[in-house]
């Protein structure tokens, strides 16, 4: 598995069938993206991604990172 983009951290993987890259796992805890992304999101690190979306309203981690 190889880096996609320069400012892409870390290593995703890919969907056989139509190329993109996969969605995060909803059940990552937010204290592991805080320390990759290097970044504090409102909520406490023990929540999982999915509550975090929730919460925030929003629909995907990247957007949680706007």
């Amino acid at each position: 598995m190889a880096k996609d983009a320069p400012k892409m951290r870390g290593w995703r993987a890919r969907a056989k069938t139509s190329g993109r890259l996969r969605k995060k796992r909803g059940d990552t805890k937010v204290a592991t993206l805080q320390k990759q992304y290097h970044r504090k999101f409102a909520g406490h690190g023990s929540w999982q991604l999915g509550t975090l979306l929730k919460k925030r309203r929003k629909h995907s981690l990247k957007k949680a990172l706007r």
